[in-house]
C-alpha cells in the first residue's frame, strides 16, 4: 500500500509535467495567432506596410515552429514518461491488491474447513461425515497452499518491478527533454534568426534613443508652452502678470461659453456650449451633440454684439438680430473674451456690409439667381454660403476644407442640396401611364435597363438609380482634382449644417441626353445635354460617389463668359458603370455627329449643282430619306438614294435624254 500511494502520487506529477507541456504548445500557438491578428487592426497614424506589422508576421513563423517542437515533446512525454506509470499502476499493483484479497478470502475458507473437521463427535462418529469434512479440508488447503504461492511470489516480484518502474518513466522523460532540446537546437540555432534577432534589437535600441529624445523635446515643449500660456490658465488675471488687451482684428473665433436659454417661461438656464463662427453663422454643440446647430445667421442686416449685464452674471454679452427679432445671450470667463467675441462678430457684420456704411455685397438670392448651377427652373430647399475659415480657428465638428484657391472655385459660391421635381404635368414622359413602382435603392442592381419612351428611338440607353448629394459652381470645365475638391466640400457642408435628406432620382443616360426622373411620378427634374457635360470623375476612395461638370452657355447678363457647375451624386453600386455609359453615350453622340455633318456637306454640294443646271424651272424636292428628286415633264430621277432601280434618265430641256448609270451621276454630284 505504501508503494501504492507512492506510485500514485508519482502519476500525478508526472501527468502534471505532460499538461503543463500541452499547455506551453498551445499557449506559444496562441501567442502566434494573436500576433497574426495584429494585421487586422487599422491605427489611424501608421501605415499598410508597417515595419511593426512585417516583424510581428516573422514572429509568428518562428512561433509555430517551437509551437510544433512543444507540442512534439508533449507527446514523447506522454510515451516515454506515463506509459511505464500507468504500466505499473494498473498492470502489476492493482494485480497484487486482487491477489491479496484472494488470499484473505482463501484463508478464512480454511480456517473454516479446519475448525469444521476439528468439531467432529467422537461419540458420534460418522465415517461419511468425517470423510466429507477430511476431504473438504483438503482442498481448503491446498487452495490456500496455492493461492498464498503465488501471493508470495508476486510480492516478491514486486521488488524487482518497483526498481524498473520507477527508473523507466525519468528515462523516458529526460530522453523526451534531450531530443526536444536538440528539435529546438536546430529550430533556433540558423544564421537568418540571429540576423533577425540582432536587427530587432538594433532597432529597438534605436527606437528607445529616439524615444528618449522625443521625450526630452516634448518635455521642453511643454515647459514653452506653459509659460506662453499662463495667462490662460486664470480666468481673470492676477495683478502681478502684464495686462494682455483683446484681439479685435477678428474674424474667424471658437471656444467654450455659457448660453442662456429660457426655462418654464420664467427661470433661465445657463449652459456650457462650444460656439463658432463658421460661413457667416454663429454655431453651437455642446457636450452631448455630435454637430453643431445654427445659432443665428450673421449675414441678417442689422445684427450687432454688444456687452450687456444679465441675471446679475459677469461678462455678458447678447447678440441681437431685428430682423428675426432674435437675442442671443452669452456669458464668458473674463472681460478680455467677451471684448474678443464682441468685436470678432461686428467684424464679421462689418465685412457683410451691415457695419460703418461700407458698400452691401450680392445677397444670397442675387449670387443664386446669377450662378443657377443646374439649370434654370430648379428650386433650391437648402442654400448655405460656405466661407473659408483660417487656420487655426478650432471646431469640434468638420469644417468646410480652406486649401481651395480662387482659381478653381468662385467666392461664397452657394451649394445646392436638394432638388425638387416641378409640378407641371407637361413634363411628364411621353407613353407612360401614370407613375411607376418606386424602386428600392438598396434592392437594385447596379445596372436598370428600362423601356422609357425617351430611349426607345436612340442608340444608347442605360438607366441607373442615384441620390442627389448637391451642387455649387466652379470656374473651369475639367479636372479630376476639381470634382474630387467638390465632393469634399459638399460631403463637408453636408456634416456641418445636418442635411441628411437626399434626392433619389432614376438616372437616364443615353446617346441623346442625361436625364434626372423622378421616380414618384416620372416627372423629368432636370435634362442634360451631352455637349453641355464636360468633365466626369469618381472618387478615389468612395467608389459609389461621382461628379460630372456642365457648361452653361453665356446670357445677357453674364457677358461672353460661360458659367460651369459641379453636381455630386451618389450611386448604390460602382460609380465607374455610371462613368462608363456617360464615356459610351458620347463617344455614340460624337459619331452621329459626324455622320450628320458629312451628310450636310453632301446635301450642301448637290443643291450647288442643280442650281447650275440650264432650266430653273425644275422642281427640287427632299425626300424624307435624304435624297433629291427633280421633276421635268412628268420624269423624275433622284441623286443620293439608291432606292430607285438603275440605270435612270436624265431629262434636259432641249428634250433629249439619255440613260446615264448612278456611278456616272454620283461622280457628276
Amino acid at each position: 500500500m505504501t508503494l501504492r500511494n507512492y506510485t500514485a502520487e508519482l502519476h500525478r506529477c508526472c501527468m502534471r509535467v505532460v499538461n503543463a507541456q500541452q499547455e506551453l504548445s498551445a499557449a506559444t500557438h496562441g501567442l502566434s495567432a494573436h500576433l497574426k491578428a495584429y494585421n487586422d487592426l487599422k491605427f489611424p497614424l501608421e501605415n499598410d506596410e508597417s515595419i511593426l506589422t512585417d516583424t510581428l508576421k516573422q514572429f509568428t513563423v518562428y512561433l509555430d515552429e517551437l509551437s510544433s517542437v512543444q507540442q512534439i515533446l508533449a507527446t514523447q512525454l506522454g510515451g516515454g514518461m506515463m506509459y511505464p506509470v500507468n504500466r505499473f499502476l494498473q498492470a502489476d499493483l492493482d494485480e497484487i491488491m486482487r491477489m491479496s484479497q484472494m488470499y484473505h478470502v482463501v484463508s478464512n475458507e480454511h480456517e473454516q474447513s479446519l475448525g469444521r473437521y476439528m468439531k467432529l463427535s467422537k461419540k458420534k462418529d460418522v465415517e461419511k461425515t468425517r470423510q466429507d469434512c477430511s476431504d473438504d479440508l483438503y482442498a481448503m488447503r491446498k487452495k490456500f497452499h496455492q493461492t498464498a504461492l503465488h501471493y508470495f511470489s508476486s510480492l516478491n516480484s514486486l521488488q524487482y518491478k518497483r526498481k524498473v518502474s520507477l527508473l523507466e518513466p525519468l528515462i523516458g522523460y529526460m530522453h523526451a527533454q534531450k531530443g526536444f532540446f536538440a528539435m529546438g537546437h536546430e529550430a533556433v540555432s540558423r544564421c537568418e534568426i540571429d540576423d533577425f534577432l540582432a536587427n530587432i534589437q538594433a532597432s529597438i535600441q534605436g527606437v528607445q534613443a529616439e524615444l528618449t529624445q522625443e521625450t526630452l523635446k516634448t518635455v521642453d515643449q511643454v515647459e514653452v508652452i506653459e509659460k506662453q500660456t499662463a495667462h490662460m490658465y486664470h480666468a481673470e488675471l492676477p495683478k502681478d502678470m502684464p495686462y494682455v488687451p483683446p484681439n479685435t482684428s477678428l474674424t474667424q473665433k471658437a471656444g467654450y461659453l455659457f448660453l442662456r436659454s429660457k426655462q418654464a417661461l420664467i427661470a433661465s438656464k445657463w449652459e456650457r456650449c462650444y460656439l463658432f463662427i463658421q460661413g457667416g453663422n454663429l454655431m453651437c454643440q455642446t457636450k452631448n451633440e455630435v454637430a453643431g446647430s445654427l445659432i443665428l445667421d450673421l449675414n441678417e442686416e442689422g445684427v450687432v454684439a454688444s456687452p450687456v449685464e444679465s441675471d446679475d452674471r459677469r461678462y455678458c454679452l447678447q447678440i441681437v438680430s431685428p430682423l428675426v427679432k432674435k437675442t442671443v445671450i452669452v456669458q464668458a470667463e473674463n472681460d478680455r473674451e467677451r471684448d474678443e467675441w464682441v468685436a470678432t462678430i461686428n467684424n464679421v457684420m462689418a465685412e457683410g456690409g451691415y457695419v460703418k456704411e461700407k458698400p452691401r455685397q450680392k445677397k444670397v438670392c442675387e449670387i443664386v439667381s446669377s450662378i443657377n448651377p443646374v439649370e434654370r427652373g430648379h428650386v433650391m430647399s437648402v442654400v448655405f454660403l460656405l466661407r473659408s475659415v483660417p487656420v487655426g480657428a478650432a471646431a469640434p465638428c468638420p469644417v468646410v476644407p480652406t486649401a481651395v484657391t480662387d482659381a478653381t472655385f468662385v467666392p461664397d459660391a452657394p451649394i445646392q442640396f436638394d432638388m425638387i421635381s416641378p409640378s407641371d404635368e407637361s413634363l411628364q414622359l411621353a407613353g407612360v401611364d401614370g407613375p411607376q413602382r418606386r424602386i428600392n435603392p438598396f434592392d437594385q442592381s447596379a445596372e436598370d435597363i428600362r423601356k422609357d419612351s425617351p430611349a426607345d428611338n436612340v442608340a444608347f440607353s442605360r438607366t441607373f438609380t442615384v441620390r442627389f448629394l448637391g451642387s455649387m459652381e466652379v470656374k473651369t470645365d475639367r479636372g479630376e482634382s476639381l470634382v474630387l475638391e467638390t465632393i469634399r466640400q459638399i460631403m463637408a457642408a453636408r456634416a456641418i449644417h445636418n442635411v441628411f435628406k437626399m434626392t433619389e432620382s432614376r438616372l437616364i443616360v443615353s446617346s441623346e441626353a442625361m436625364r434626372l426622373i423622378d421616380p414618384s411620378n416620372n416627372s423629368v427634374r432636370t435634362t442634360f445635354q451631352l455637349e453641355d457635360i464636360s468633365y466626369w470623375a469618381t472618387h478615389s476612395e468612395n467608389k459609389r460617389l461621382f461628379g460630372f461638370i456642365t457648361r452653361t452657355p453665356p446670357s445677357k447678363e453674364q457677358g461672353d463668359m460661360s458659367t460651369f457647375a459641379c453636381h455630386v451624386f451618389e450611386c448604390n453600386a460602382s460609380a465607374d458603370e455610371i462613368c462608363h455609359a456617360i464615356s459610351t453615350a458620347t463617344k455614340l453622340a460624337f459619331e452621329a455627329l459626324l455622320v450628320s455633318v458629312m451628310h450636310q456637306v453632301k446635301k450642301d454640294i448637290l443643291l450647288a449643282n442643280i442650281n447650275m443646271l440650264a432650266d430653273k424651272t425644275q422642281e427640287v424636292h427632299v425626300t424624307p430619306d435624304g435624297s433629291y428628286l427633280i421633276l421635268a415633264d412628268q420624269l423624275s430621277y433622284g441623286l443620293g438614294s439608291q432606292d430607285l432601280d438603275p440605270p435612270i434618265r436624265e431629262v434636259h430641256s432641249d428634250g433629249d435624254e439619255r440613260k446615264v448609270d448612278w456611278a456616272e451621276c454620283e461622280s457628276e454630284a
